[in-house]
């Protein structure tokens, strides 16, 4: 039986850097948010909105467009968010003769998808490292930065669900300590 072990953290917390690392240890790790873009990319008819470039979504637009509306960004997610989990239930199937998969599902709480996963690893990161992280990979204003941190649930609220929590201040080797601690506990 598949030990299915969500990784989770609100944006830019470092879950990119936990994925790779488990799929350098050759572990199967899926990635949620790409399940999402597929979905969204065939719904964009739904929008009604200049949301394209070059004929597919333009994520920035989308991004812009929900992340100001609440109720666009709630309908978004009743249509998506169901197609998600069926999605990563057919993961489960796929490698139910696995020891372990990971999937990474930054909405997991808000979801709430953490009812179908075994363990929760939480990645978490100081707030000012979060947004200047988020600010200079996506190039976003301060303001759509907060924006999107604050559509999250708070991470102190996460940690109290989570089985594990890496704290990702610092840097890459104290990251691969914590996630190697975590593997450890596994075994």
């Amino acid at each position: 039986m598949v030990l299915k072990i969500a990784v989770t953290g609100n944006i830019a917390s470092g879950k990119s850097q936990v994925e790779q690392v488990l799929e350098r240890q050759g572990f199967p790790v899926y990635d949620s948010d790409k399940i999402a873009h597929s979905i969204i990319d065939g719904l964009s008819e739904f929008y009604g909105y200049d949301v394209f470039t070059d004929g597919k979504t333009d994520r920035k637009k989308l991004g812009a467009l929900v992340f100001s509306n609440p109720d666009l960004k709630q309908k978004l997610e009743n249509i998506t968010h169901p197609k998600i989990k069926d999605e990563i239930l057919s993961l489960f199937e796929k490698h139910k003769s696995d020891k372990y998969i990971f999937v990474s599902v930054p909405l997991l709480y808000e979801a709430g998808f953490d009812d179908i996963f075994d363990k929760v690893l939480l990645v978490t990161v100081d707030k000012n490292i979060q947004l200047e992280r988020l600010m200079k990979r996506n190039n976003f204003t301060e303001e759509e930065a907060r924006l999107r941190i604050n559509s999250q649930m708070p991470q102190e609220e996460k940690i109290k669900l989570a089985d594990f929590v890496i704290y990702n201040n610092s840097s890459l080797e104290s990251l691969n300590n914590q996630l190697q601690d975590f593997l450890n506990s596994l075994l």
